[in-house]
């Protein structure tokens, strides 16, 4: 059934402006985004799988551009939009992280290595800069490597933090397997880095693993 066929109060727009967005399931609210759905399923059956296919809001904000090409029925238009609201959703969790200490907000800093890591099929490095008052410079994604690992540098992780006058780091890697336990390889990854960037007065608060729903801190568990 399309949405024109619903009663009105039944439709998501109306029902939205009706009663809140609060009011909308899951799939009422990701079809007012997709707005139409293909020859022989409505939007709202579209809309319902995607959501079961990436297992919800979390996964759908988490996915890659790589991962909506494989879906039949999302075009380049509906492409864009689902990426534009994933970024929209980066930007509102980097906000606080640009305006105070990153320890002001530490579930904040791991939904945003989430969303930027979670579901890669590879294996990526990435780093928060931070200033000396442990407010966030820039995110970036240093290494990419296999399914299994990444070649991780510490010259050029030293390099990057000098380029940006960093005054401490967070490291963050995903592991592909989904599995965010941590390996004795990036046990020593870590003191590996944390010794280089002593060198230049740069520290390291923490090292997030990025698994499937889960996001290990080094720093929580001692390993710092």
């Amino acid at each position: 059934m399309s949405l024109k066929d619903l009663p009105a109060a039944l439709r998501p727009r109306e029902k939205l402006l009706a009663q809140g967005p609060a009011a909308l399931a899951d799939a009422e609210l990701l079809a007012l985004l997709l707005r139409t759905g293909l020859k022989g399923k409505g939007v709202l059956m579209l809309a319902d799988e995607l959501l079961g296919h990436f297992a919800g809001f979390g996964g759908l904000l988490q996915a890659q551009a790589e991962d909506f090409r494989r879906i039949k029925g999302l075009g380049p238009a509906k492409r864009a939009e689902l990426a534009a609201v994933m970024e929209m959703a980066r930007r509102a969790l980097r906000q606080p992280l640009e305006r105070g200490p990153v320890f002001d907000s530490p579930r904040t800093v791991k939904d945003y290595v989430s969303l930027h890591l979670a579901r890669r099929e590879k294996e990526v490095f990435g780093v928060l800069f931070l200033d000396s008052q442990h407010r966030l410079i820039e995110w970036r994604e240093l290494f990419t490597g296999t399914l299994t690992q990444t070649s991780v540098y510490p010259r050029e992780v030293l390099r990057q933090a000098m380029d940006l006058n960093a005054g401490a780091v967070i490291l963050a890697h995903n592991h592909p397997s989904g599995l965010a336990e941590p390996s004795k390889a990036d046990e020593f990854l870590t003191q590996s880095l944390k010794t280089a960037l002593q060198m230049v007065d740069v520290r390291v608060l923490d090292h997030l693993v990025v698994g499937a729903g889960e996001v290990v801190s080094f720093a929580e568990r001692g390993l710092l």
